[in-house]
């Protein structure tokens, strides 16, 4: 796709991040919500000239049927949206049904498998955490999915009558002094250890790691920066899906 703009989105649960690239460069970035008006104008004057619109999107359907429509109307071009498939090039997916996987997940591990096709642990840090680990021969072995940071404490303060604060705290994992602090860092530990386990699970030999997602950076810090942080895994994934689709040669 030498020269052609390429509108990229990896769309979740509350927003949608995007990318404009012309060819391999990097035009522009941002973030969408689609009860932000700011962002949606922010989004739909990236450019006027979009050549092909790609989506990676776990939102429901009525939110993607709305987001293909302002697109669509827009640039006057029927996005594409990425979805979990049985196997992309040498990736194989271990789920029987494999749609039901959420695409987030696939695109990110076929964006590590193509830096580097070996045994892989690939961690999704954002609402969930998501651990995948893939085979030498590029089969899924299987995952793990566990609530996130941000739902971890709500469903904390939703169920406890005394766990209450007002005070900000960071994750760490120091023993916390307040219970501001004593949840904040019971949910790092929790998430650290989440990865750290499943590492020592999936045995020798040793799989790379490779974290994105928004809590991504943080999660690498508090394990003592593990891994290999890599923000546009998704989108490096959705790239490697359209190569194997031919989209990358057909933008329309």
């Amino acid at each position: 796709m030498s020269g052609v703009q390429c509108l990229q989105l990896d769309v979740g649960n509350s927003s949608a991040k995007w990318r404009l690239m012309s060819g391999a460069e990097l035009i522009a970035r941002g973030v969408y919500r689609r009860d932000d008006e700011d962002s949606r104008t922010r989004l739909l004057a990236c450019s006027d000239v979009v050549q092909a619109i790609w989506i990676a999107s776990v939102a429901s359907e009525e939110a993607e049927w709305h987001l293909a429509a302002m697109l669509e109307e827009r640039w006057q071009l029927r996005p594409w949206f990425a979805r979990s498939e049985a196997r992309t090039g040498t990736l194989i997916n271990s789920y029987q049904q494999p749609l039901r996987m959420g695409v987030d997940r696939w695109l990110a591990m076929l964006g590590a498998w193509r830096r580097e096709p070996t045994r892989l642990c690939v961690v999704d840090a954002g609402s969930a955490l998501t651990i995948d680990l893939v085979a030498a021969d590029g089969r899924h072995e299987g995952g793990y999915i566990i609530p996130g940071p941000s739902l971890m404490e709500r469903a904390l303060l939703l169920d406890t009558d005394r766990v209450r604060f007002a005070e900000e705290a960071v994750y760490d994992l120091a023993p916390g002094t307040s219970t501001a602090e004593a949840v904040r860092h019971g949910i790092a530990l929790a998430q650290a250890a989440a990865v750290r386990v499943a590492l020592e699970q999936a045995g020798e030999p040793r799989p790379r790691l490779y974290l994105c997602g928004g809590g991504a950076e943080t999660l690498q810090r508090l394990l003592g920066g593990a891994g290999d942080w890599i923000p546009d895994l998704v989108f490096d994934g959705l790239e490697v899906m359209a190569a194997a689709q031919g989209r990358d040669r057909d933008p329309m």
